[in-house]
């Protein structure tokens, strides 16, 4: 008997007792190779000295210090950390406890930017279908997540959705890459002119898209367009990294491999790894300065931003990264990953598509693949695939409704980025057995 409010209440959960490296330990004395991250969150694995050792550290100094009364070292030290690294024009952070806090107020700072520059008009809100933005109402209305946003849409604000930029499935054949990220990126621009180009607040967008659709990226150009189309018509680009970024797709912001530039971004999991729940928007000067020389605030705020044990957990875990040159494993495993799923998979009949960027992978799966057709959502071959890729002691990321919502069944890796080829192999080979027994016996 169990207290807890669980994601899937009738589940036989194992109970997690510890964790090193790239593993995570059951009670009953498992193993399971951590190959998603749990939601592509734990970039140095578990269990790192170094970052134990800073929090430890930390928590003898200072717990907690409410940000109306001070600020406080480590936040200031990983302010700066970020900045440093950040894309150009970024310079400013504000720190909050994950992703979804971090969208919502990116979406805020995007509306009180426009009030503060006396453009209050503006308020239309622009993504893409089968995009993930967060679960706080703001940001579940800004996704294009049908499946969570079904129930509660009477609680929404009013948004408006595009077609993602989504080769696979949308790419017409023998249309180039570039061809095809102009005509996506063109859906934006008819979206603004049949809005009102002095209404449109912002566009959003993961530039590799995570847990909706399995990490699709936008084909070369797209964002590059999405930026001039944004510039045209004086609306917001808010990047949301929030799975993607901070390291996963092999740089550190995953839009540097784009060329852009955002307003704003966000980003969280693989900001503190799992060690502690944090997340972040950085912001550019103008934005910064629209609230500097207008009202001197920013109208937003909760209990545990910046928070001090937080903040070192981030700052411990970014040191890391940089000291161990872990970037340029990502790139290395990343290499490594895509060429051995395609090895495993590629001529698998039931998986249509290897995608993604560094150490941020998907398969998507159809039942046949020289039509795409998906699977039948009624066999749940996703949860399928959970199931059987834990009783082989792997942990991946499974997902439905990969297509529209309803249809499609995806699988996303995400192992950590201290992950070598040994680590590598042996997630191809277990994912490889848990596959093949979901699609021929449920697992």
């Amino acid at each position: 008997m169990t207290h807890i409010l669980h994601r899937q209440i009738h589940a036989d959960l194992p109970t997690a007792v510890g964790g090193a490296g790239v593993e995570l330990f059951d009670s009953q004395g498992r193993a399971y190779i951590d190959a998603s991250g749990g939601a592509a969150v734990s970039c140095l694995g578990h269990g790192h000295p170094d970052v134990v050792a800073a929090l430890r550290a930390q928590a003898d100094r200072l717990a907690y210090a409410h940000t109306g009364f001070f600020t406080n070292e480590p936040a200031e030290k990983l302010a700066d950390r970020l900045v440093a690294g950040a894309p150009d024009g970024i310079s400013h952070v504000y720190f909050v406890s994950g992703g979804s806090e971090a969208v919502e107020a990116a979406l805020k700072m995007a509306r009180q930017y426009f009030v503060e520059i006396g453009q209050p008009q503006r308020r239309n809100i622009i993504a893409r279908r089968q995009s993930y933005h967060g679960n706080t109402l703001g940001a579940l209305a800004t996704g294009g997540n049908e499946q969570r946003r079904a129930q509660f849409r009477p609680l929404l604000i009013e948004t408006h959705h595009i077609d993602p930029c989504y080769a696979y499935r949308y790419q017409e054949a023998g249309e180039t890459d570039e061809a095809y990220g102009l005509r996506a990126a063109q859906a934006l621009e008819d979206r603004i002119l049949e809005l009102g180009p002095e209404t449109v607040m912002a566009f959003v967008a993961e530039p590799v898209v995570g847990a909706t659709a399995g990490a699709v990226p936008a084909v070369a150009g797209y964002l590059k367009r999405v930026r001039e189309i944004c510039d045209r018509y004086g609306v917001l680009l808010i990047l949301d990294e929030v799975m993607c970024g901070m390291g996963r797709t092999g740089t550190l912001h995953a839009c540097e491999q784009d060329g852009v530039a955002p307003d704003l971004m966000t980003i969280a999991k693989g900001l503190g790894g799992g060690y502690q729940p944090i997340g972040a928007v950085l912001l550019s000067r103008t934005i910064f300065d629209a609230f500097a020389n207008g009202s001197g605030l920013f109208q937003h705020g909760h209990t545990y931003i910046c928070h001090p044990m937080a903040c070192a957990a981030g700052l411990a875990v970014q040191e890391v990264i940089a000291r161990d040159g872990l970037l340029d494993n990502v790139k290395a495993m990343g290499a490594r990953l895509s060429r051995r799923l395609g090895e495993r998979f590629g001529n698998s009949p039931h998986v249509g598509d290897i995608r993604g960027r560094g150490l941020f992978m998907g398969l998507e799966m159809v039942a046949d693949r020289a039509t795409k057709e998906p699977f039948d959502p009624a066999l749940k071959l996703n949860a399928r695939i959970k199931r059987a890729a834990m009783a082989r002691g792997l942990m991946v990321y499974p997902s439905g409704g990969t297509i529209d919502g309803a249809r499609g069944d995806h699988v996303l890796i995400a192992p950590p980025f201290i992950s070598d080829e040994s680590t590598i192999d042996t997630i191809v080979e277990r994912l490889g057995e848990a596959v093949d027994a979901a699609v021929k016996n449920g697992g």
